[in-house]
């Protein structure tokens, strides 16, 4: 079964094939795939692709998405979710979306708390890790705002529209989210 999630504005769902269209509302959006490592989608077609993905991810023990939903409200308004998911070595990356109509809200952030809160909790991770684009100031400054650090660059390790970039790779343990509790 499918593990749902809720904070104060948010519940963290399951994605169906209901949510194709709000997939690419997110993924057909340029702001929101600049700095993405992805090309935008051009179809719905596309998007029910990213359903199957998500379905299968979470089958195979792989990752596990979530849509992002507001509480009183139908359809998501972005993804959030663990890749590179690895039981046996108890870590994975965290990596989320949020449509730009939806920005400067908050969201993300409540969502992303959650999600570490179950990695850590239920998943019995020990390790999560993030990688983001240098140039994405919205995602850097909220990781490190939560208490990732910052472990290196990724030279060219992202290609966005024929082009590489350089990442930050974070990481934020179970041991230090402890402590900054605590602060």
């Amino acid at each position: 079964m499918f593990p749902r999630l809720e904070t104060e504005r948010l519940v963290l769902r399951e994605i169906t094939k209901d949510d194709a269209k709000g997939i690419f509302d997110c993924f057909s959006n340029e702001h929101v795939t600049r700095y993405y490592g992805q090309d935008t989608l051009e179809n719905l077609e596309q998007a029910e692709a990213f359903v199957d993905f998500f379905s299968n991810s979470y089958k195979e023990n792989k990752g596990i998405r979530w849509g992002i939903e507001r509480k009183g409200t139908k359809g998501i308004i972005g993804t959030i979710g663990f890749n590179a998911w690895s039981p046996k070595h108890k870590r994975a990356e965290i990596g989320y979306e949020i449509h730009p109509e939806q920005w400067r809200r908050g969201y993300t952030s409540e969502a992303v708390l959650e999600v570490i809160q179950y990695g850590f909790d239920v998943l019995g991770l020990t390790r999560i890790g993030a990688v983001v684009f240098i140039e994405n100031e919205a995602s850097n400054n909220l990781l490190t705002k939560i208490g990732f650090r910052i472990e290196g660059v990724l030279r060219d390790y992202m290609y966005q529209d024929g082009r590489a970039y350089d990442t930050y790779v974070y990481s934020l343990l179970k041991r230090d989210r402890k402590i900054s509790l605590l602060n």
